[in-house]
């Protein structure tokens, strides 16, 4: 039976925005939006005063408002308003990655005693619905990996870097005028905020709680104009890629730029398009292309949850259930490429297995297998480039067991 939705909207930007307009254009929905908590009551809003409070009391302890939607910035003040709405009986919907990574496994927990949903299709990849292709359709598949372009902002940049010949300066200015990247970009450019939506994912993917400081994020801050042309001259493009793969009873996962060749699923998703690759044993690879930034394509999402709860819809987190929960570990080395000028200590030896390595307009460029803890040290140093291989090859180090104390 379908269920009368009664909204209660925390946060009116971008999306906050762009949802009530989806929401007051789409028939067929059964959902209205009675109060939209704000921050500032003096700014000039598109909508009536009588719309908006600036009590989060008004709408958490209405017992009218059954659904309560979370679009707002403050990651540690919408974790509190998810748990009190769920305290108080109220379904969620959320958009929020960086409070869902850093609290899935409580809300998950909190979602087995209230009884109510917490969704959040909009949190990763704006308008691709993977969430909840990952619950459903795959539910039986045997996944072995999931990767792409995750940050639609970061896509953007790179689009504009090797199609338009902006700088890296200019393409970032043009992407925060849009809306794709935020006044601060660092969530984006450091890697952030793919890491977060991959954590989400892995969740849905494996049946794994991974926290942010578990999982490693290089950026794409560092990318010089050398490794542009390096990248242009040799026929490839540099992508911004999160991924996550089983091998072996464990689950690894990080994000990181790649070279990536024309030959590549993801080499020609432009511009602010995200695009997760799945591959499973039965149904093998699949390609979701979709807008990651911006309004109408996350609010979409959005919407696409509060019409699934008008169905008492719930996450089943079924990869939970399939046996033995894996480990996630960062045991991985990696095919990468580390660009530097002289002088910056970085030598062969600092590879597992150092491949080549070449001295190209003014830079140095090593070549090899490298740890990916091992990595992510190299990347704090200023002035040191990360560039994942083409076609990269990640191979899982076998940690030896410790032989049994003789007694």
């Amino acid at each position: 039976m379908k269920k009368e939705l009664t909204i209660g909207l925390f946060g009116f930007g971008v999306v906050g925005q762009g949802l009530h307009q989806v929401i007051s254009q789409t028939k067929g929905i059964k959902a209205s939006i009675k109060k939209i908590v704000i921050k500032h009551a003096d700014k000039n809003r598109t909508l009536p005063k009588q719309h908006f409070t600036t009590d989060a009391n008004d709408v958490l302890y209405d017992p009218d408002i059954n659904v309560i939607v979370e679009l707002i910035d403050d990651a540690q003040a919408a974790f509190s308003i998810v748990k009190q709405a769920l305290q108080n009986g109220k379904d969620v919907v959320t958009a929020n990655k960086k409070m869902l990574a850093e609290n899935l496994e409580e809300i998950y927990e909190l979602q087995k005693i209230t009884f109510k949903s917490v969704l959040y299709e909009g949190s990763v990849c704006g308008s691709i619905p993977i969430i909840r292709n990952l619950e459903e359709y795959y539910d039986n598949d045997l996944i072995t990996s999931i990767e792409g372009i995750f940050n639609g902002s970061t896509n953007y940049i790179l689009t504009k870097i090797f199609e338009e010949k902006k700088s890296y300066a200019s393409a970032l200015t043009k992407a925060q005028e849009l809306g794709f990247a935020e006044s601060n970009p660092d969530l984006d450019v450091l890697g952030f905020d793919p890491k977060f939506k991959l954590i989400i994912a892995i969740a849905h993917t494996f049946g794994v709680f991974v926290k942010p400081e578990q999982v490693i994020n290089l950026g794409i801050a560092n990318i010089t104009d050398t490794d542009v042309r390096f990248a242009r001259e040799n026929g490839f493009t540099i992508k911004l890629i999160a991924r996550a793969f089983k091998q072996g009873g464990k689950i690894y996962g990080f994000v990181a730029p790649q070279l990536v060749s024309q030959q590549h699923t993801l080499y020609s998703v432009r511009n602010e398009f995200n695009a997760v690759q799945v591959e499973g044993a039965f149904a093998e690879k699949q390609l979701f292309v979709g807008k990651g930034a911006g309004s109408f394509p996350t609010a979409s999402a959005v919407l696409s949850d509060i019409s699934a709860l008008n169905y008492h819809y719930q996450y089943e987190y079924k990869k939970r259930t399939q046996g033995a929960v894996p480990e996630f570990t960062n045991a991985l080395q990696v095919e990468a490429l580390v660009s530097f000028e002289k002088g910056k200590g970085i030598t062969k030896d600092s590879f597992e297995h150092f491949q080549e390595g070449y001295a190209w307009q003014g830079q140095e460029i090593l070549r090899g297998f490298i740890t990916l803890e091992k990595l992510a040290d190299i990347a704090k140093q200023p002035g040191i480039s990360i560039l994942l291989a083409p076609d990269a090859r990640l191979n899982p180090i076998k940690i030896k067991q410790e032989a049994e104390a003789i007694i």
